[in-house]
C-alpha cells in the first residue's frame, strides 16, 4: 500500500492533468505510465552505470547510447525551458522508448505502436515532471501501487472489474502456488499484470540460477513463460511495460477478449493460471465461446471464467483464482454444474473465504480464493478450507496498514504455512480457523462450498448468579441513592 504523502502527490498531479485539458481518467494512467516508464528507463542505466564504475568496465546493457543522454530523465528534467523541454520529449524521448524493442516481434513493440502522447502543453509537462520527480518509486511494490491507486480513481472501477488486486493478496496466491521454471504461467484478465509480475518476481528470487543458466533457459523465461490476455489496448500497453521494468523482456501479452467466440479455441496449454477476472456481468450467448457454453450454460462472467481456466489448463495444471462468493454457494443449474465438475472431475484443494473489506475503496463484495488441479479424472478427496478474518490492512476504504506480525491482524503467514502443511488438517476440529472437508460430505450438501456451511461456531457460556443475589445487590445500591438523595436535600435546606 503507498502512503498518504504519496496519495496526496499523485492527486495533485491527477488535478495538474485534469486543470491542463486531459479529462479522460484512462488517458492521465497513459501519459503518466509513459513518465513513469521514461523515468524507470534512467534509473535502471544509472544502475547500470554504477555496476560499471564499480567493477571498472564498459557498461554491459546500456539503454541510451552516448548520443542518446539527452534523453535520460535526469537531463531533461534540468533543462528549465519547458518549450525545450517538451521539444525533446515529444519529438526525440517519445519516439525512443517506442523505438525499444523494434526490429523484434516483443509484446512491447507491439503495443507501442498505438501508443500517442497526449500531453497538450510544456507548461504542463513541466509541471508533472517536477511532480513525479518527488514520487520515491526506488521500491517495486510502490510503482505496482500507484497503478492501483491510479485505477482507483477511475469512475467505473469496481463495475468494470478495472481495478488491480491488492498486491499482499496477489503475492499470497502466487507463493501458494509456488511457480517453477517449467511453468507456462497465464492469467486471461491480465490488466496491469500484477499476477504475472509478482510470479516473475518469485521466480527471480527463488530460481535465479536456473532462469539464467543458458541462453535457452533465459529466453525461455522472457518469451514462453508469461501469458497475460486482455481487450483494452491501454491495459495491454501498461501491463507490457509493468512486465518490463521487472525484467521480462517480451511476455505473450494479447489482445484478446478471452470469453468470445472469434477467441475460442486455445486450449491445454497452461499450467498455471493465477486470475482475478472481472465478476460483475453477463454476456450474451451468441458472443460467448461455444465451447465454454458446452461445458456450463450461462451468461455469468464469473462462472464463464471458471469455465475458462479448466479449459486453457493442461492436465495437472494448477490454478489460483479469485471468485466472488456466489460461486460458492449460488443454487442455479450452471452454479452447481461447475461446482460438481470441479468437485468430482477434477481435484479441488482448496478455499480461502476473504473479508469482504480486501477489495476496499473498488468493491466491498465478499471473495474467495479458490485453489484447484485439472486432473480430467477426478482426484478431490479432501478440500482445505481457511476462514481468512484480517490482511493486515483495515478492512474501510482508508485500508490502513496495521501491525502484521500480530496473527489477528494478519492471517496471510498463517494462512501459507497452514496450506504447505494441509495434509495434517483433516485431524482439524471444525472451530479452527482452517480444516478438511471430506468430499462425500461436500457432494452431499450439494457441492455447497461456503465455508459458513462447514464451520462449527463456538458459543461461549455465561454464567449469571441466581436472581436472588441480583436482586438483594440491587437494594444495596437502591439504598445508597436514597441516602445520597437525603443528604443532598440535607444540604439544600
Amino acid at each position: 500500500m503507498i502512503t498518504g504523502t504519496i496519495k496526496n502527490q499523485v492527486d495533485q498531479i491527477w488535478n495538474a492533468f485534469w486543470s491542463g485539458g486531459i479529462s479522460n481518467p484512462m488517458e492521465v494512467i497513459e501519459q503518466m505510465t509513459y513518465l513513469l516508464f521514461i523515468k524507470s528507463l534512467d534509473e535502471l542505466h544509472t544502475k547500470e552505470e554504477k555496476k560499471a564504475n564499480r567493477l571498472k568496465r564498459e557498461i554491459e546493457n546500456p539503454i541510451f547510447n552516448s548520443k542518446q543522454q539527452k534523453l535520460r530523465w535526469s537531463v531533461f528534467k534540468q533543462m528549465g525551458d519547458p518549450a525545450a523541454m517538451y521539444d525533446v520529449v515529444a519529438n526525440k524521448v517519445f519516439p525512443f522508448i517506442k523505438s525499444l524493442g523494434e526490429g523484434e516481434d516483443s509484446t512491447y513493440s507491439r503495443h507501442m505502436k498505438d501508443a500517442r502522447f497526449t500531453i497538450p502543453t510544456p507548461a504542463l509537462l513541466a509541471k508533472v515532471v517536477d511532480m513525479l520527480d518527488a514520487i520515491p518509486m526506488e521500491d517495486r511494490d510502490t510503482k505496482g501501487d500507484l497503478y492501483e491507486y491510479m485505477l482507483g480513481k477511475i469512475a467505473t472501477a469496481g463495475q468494470n472489474g478495472q481495478f488491480r488486486t491488492p498486491r499482499h493478496i496477489i503475492k499470497l496466491m502466487v507463493e501458494m502456488m509456488a511457480p517453477k521454471p517449467s511453468d507456462v504461467i497465464c492469467d486471461p484478465a491480465c490488466g496491469s499484470a500484477g499476477f504475472l509480475v509478482a510470479a516473475a518476481e518469485y521466480l527471480q528470487r527463488h530460481h535465479e540460477q536456473e532462469i539464467y543458466a543458458t541462453k535457452k533457459t533465459a529466453e525461455r523465461f522472457n518469451r514462453d513463460t508469461f501469458h497475460g490476455f486482455d481487450f483494452d489496448s491501454t491495459m495491454l500497453r501498461v501491463g507490457s511495460m509493468n512486465m518490463l521494468l521487472h525484467g521480462v523482456e517480451s511476455p505473450a501479452i494479447e489482445n484478446r477478449d478471452s470469453l468470445s467466440q472469434s477467441h475460442a479455441g486455445v486450449e491445454g496449454q497452461f499450467s498455471l493460471i493465477l486470475a482475478n477476472p472481472p465478476f460483475a456481468g453477463s454476456l450474451d450467448y451468441e458472443s460467448t465461446a461455444k465451447d465454454l457454453q458446452q461445458m456450463v450454460k450461462t451468461k455469468k462472467t464469473e462462472l464463464l471464467f471458471l469455465a475458462l481456466f479448466l479449459r486453457l489448463l493442461k492436465p495437472g495444471g494448477r490454478a489460483a483464482v479469485i471468485v466472488p462468493d456466489g460461486v460458492l454457494f449460488g443454487s442455479s443449474t450452471a452454479h452447481k454444474t461447475l461446482r460438481r465438475m470441479l468437485v468430482e472431475d477434477h481435484k479441488l484443494d482448496g478455499i480461502v473465504s476473504m473479508p469482504s473489506g480486501v477489495f476496499r475503496p473498488y468493491a466491498g463484495v465478499s471473495t474467495a480464493i479458490l485453489l484447484f488441479t485439472k486432473t480430467n479424472s477426478g482426484g478431490t478427496d479432501h478440500v482445505w478450507f481457511y476462514d481468512m478474518q484480517a490482511d493486515g490492512y483495515s478492512l474501510d476504504d482508508k485500508r490502513n496498514p496495521l501491525d502484521a506480525t500480530k496473527h489477528e491482524l494478519n492471517n496471510l503467514p498463517d494462512i501459507l504455512k497452514r496450506w504447505q502443511q494441509r495434509d495434517k488438517a483433516t485431524g482439524r476440529a471444525r472451530t479452527d480457523q482452517s480444516f478438511s472437508v471430506p468430499k462425500a460430505e461436500i457432494a452431499g450438501n450439494d457441492y455447497d462450498l461456503s465455508i459458513n456451511r462447514y464451520k462449527q461456531l463456538v458459543h461461549e457460556t455465561l454464567q449469571h448468579d441466581p436472581p436472588q443475589k441480583i436482586l438483594a445487590e440491587l437494594k444495596v445500591l437502591e439504598a445508597e441513592i436514597m441516602r445520597g438523595m437525603e443528604e443532598l436535600e440535607g444540604m439544600l435546606q
